[in-house]
């Protein structure tokens, strides 16, 4: 016996001591592990029970002073802070932007492909990502129902970024010598970085915003998002400045291989560190306790003889179209607190993805025409620099006039989109206060058309002045679509309400989610690029100019402005 206590002492003991809990752990997970994705998404908490396997008694009491911060007001700090995964993004934005293209075409990818390349995230992102919000509405887990989402997607989002710079390494290192000269995986593994990177890098913005909304109180929405694009624009900024820089020519740029490999290390560092300081700063409230907390206030409520609706606003987070606001008579009678009856179903969500309130399909439409007329700016707005601007040529032999004149002109092009991205900061600071003073009507619809004014004087003129100066239009407009948008439909949750009633409206009786709806308004950006990587390069062939390319967003932007004075603003 006692030889038998030796022989379990020491680094021999350990590890089998290890190996018996494993093993164990591994037959617990065998009897209780879901075996249908039904189960599984059950287990996740991302779909309902059947009644006969729900609990029937209310969950234990919990510490609410650990959830203090859901009901106060938020100081600016503290909005930087759950703002910053929004940096994060638009880091990895600036670094896509910057150099997905080129290295598609380095690797042997055509124009006619790389288009195509383009349209791939933006069908996947149009379909998935309402579904994604939805399910964040439902989810039970735990970290709460957005942060999970966030995690999830930014992990992809970090696939994509060490995949891009180092696709075609790691292409090389499959093919190794069985295929010289053959780049197939070199082209898959960079592709599918740049779907990757592209897909969730747009798809992480909805959980992003929605965890701000969740967190902060109402009053705090309007400073949220101003914050929110405050940190974007900053983050876009930097990102181009770091693309800017001649890492070739620096110790940093060739111990990592390259001045993309440089720019995309940095990156992802950064992004890492954002998304980081966001997941870490406030507790979100799960949603089996947020439905239970509301449970007791309106049983509470109504012991009391108090006015149900206001006693709910007054001291609970908003659910934002999750709950059920109604209460069995006898269950408050008999003192019986329970969970509040969720009667919607998974299909009723994917319903309201479809089936929509007018004031949200006119969002919807403004932010498909937004994000059109910014993606034409943002994608091919360094190409008409480069031809329209400076008269060089791409197709020119290196070495050449022309060539380098293309060259000088990208890199001015680079100059003037970290000028938009450092107007978009600068406008977001003060956005709050124009709405404030003006209305949002004024803010959405004025801020559009300052965009398409300044986009056509731009093409007019072809100067490097204009450039730079008209550049800071289209911060404005890059703020005021990431603003606005949210701004109302989370004032629309707030109010529970979906339709102005002095029009003789009534308010929608759908059960709607937060975070459905924000995702279903951001999925925009996803049909635009398909519309324009579809569409874009038949008009400046039509048209024999990139000219075309910078009249096109300012004609797109004149529409959002004219669907944006039709939006339902309530008071705001």
């Amino acid at each position: 016996m006692v030889e038998k206590l030796h022989e379990y002492q020491g680094p021999i003991g350990i590890l089998h001591t290890w190996r018996d809990l494993l093993r164990d752990k591994w037959e617990g997970w065998k009897e209780k592990r879901p075996r249908t994705l039904l189960e599984l998404f059950q287990s996740l908490g991302l779909a309902e029970r059947p009644e006969n396997q729900k609990e029937d008694e209310c969950p234990p009491e919990v510490d609410m002073e650990q959830y203090s911060h859901i009901f106060r007001k938020k100081t600016r700090s503290e909005l930087v802070r759950i703002s910053a995964a929004v940096m994060g993004i638009e880091f990895s934005y600036a670094a896509e932007t910057a150099f997905v293209s080129p290295t598609l075409l380095n690797i042997g990818v055509d124009h006619q492909h790389m288009s195509l390349v383009w349209a791939v995230s933006p069908c996947i992102g149009f379909f998935v990502t309402p579904i994604l919000g939805s399910l964040s509405d439902r989810c039970k887990l735990p970290l709460g129902r957005r942060r999970p989402f966030l995690i999830m997607l930014a992990c992809g989002v970090f696939l994509g970024l060490i995949l891009v710079p180092n696709g075609k390494l790691l292409g090389h290192w499959v093919e190794g010598d069985l295929a010289p000269g053959n780049n197939f995986w070199a082209i898959f593994f960079t592709v599918l970085g740049t779907v990757l990177l592209d897909f969730d890098a747009d798809a992480c913005q909805s959980p992003a915003r929605a965890y701000l909304l969740d967190i902060c109180v109402p009053e705090d929405h309007a400073k949220g998002l101003s914050t929110f694009t405050i940190m974007a624009g900053l983050g876009g900024c930097i990102g181009y400045l770091l693309g800017g820089i001649d890492w070739d020519s620096l110790k940093f740029g060739e111990l990592m291989g390259g001045h993309v490999r440089a720019v995309f290390t940095l990156v992802t560092f950064l992004f890492i560190g954002c998304v980081t300081y966001t997941i870490s700063s406030f507790k979100e409230m799960p949603l089996k306790l947020l439905q239970s907390n509301q449970t007791r206030i309106l049983i509470t409520a109504a012991d009391e003889d108090i006015d149900v609706e206001n006693k709910l606003t007054e001291y609970a987070p908003k659910s934002y179209g999750t709950l059920k606001d109604d209460v069995n008579e006898n269950e408050i009678e008999n003192n019986e607190p329970r969970l509040i009856p969720e009667h919607a179903t998974f299909s009723h969500y994917l319903k309201t993805i479809v089936v929509m309130p007018k004031s949200i399909k006119l969002l919807c439409l403004t932010n498909l025409f937004c994000w059109m007329a910014h993606v034409c700016y943002s994608l091919y707005f360094t190409d008409y620099v480069g031809e329209a601007v400076f008269g060089g040529d791409p197709t020119a032999l290196m070495g050449t006039e022309k060539k380098i004149l293309y060259e000088q002109g990208v890199r001015f092009g680079s100059v003037g989109m970290a000028m938009y991205s450092l107007s978009c900061a600068c406008y977001s600071s003060v956005i709050e206060r124009l709405i404030k003073r003006f209305g949002a009507k004024r803010v959405y619809v004025g801020g559009l058309l300052f965009y398409s004014t300044g986009m056509f004087l731009m093409a007019i003129t072809r100067h490097k002045f204009s450039v730079i100066f008209f550049s800071w239009a289209a911060g404005v407009m890059y703020s005021t679509m990431f603003t606005m948008p949210y701004l109302l439909i989370a004032h629309y949750h707030s109010t529970n309400t979906f339709a102005d009633n002095v029009c003789g409206q009534e308010p929608d009786d759908q059960i709607r989610g937060l975070g459905t709806d924000v995702a279903v308004v951001s999925s925009m950006v996803f049909v635009a690029q398909f519309i324009l990587s579809m569409c874009m390069g038949t008009i400046v062939s039509i048209s024999g100019t990139t000219s075309a390319v910078v009249y096109t967003a300012s004609f797109l932007a004149f529409c959002a402005s004219i669907v944006a004075s039709q939006i339902v603003y309530l008071d705001l």
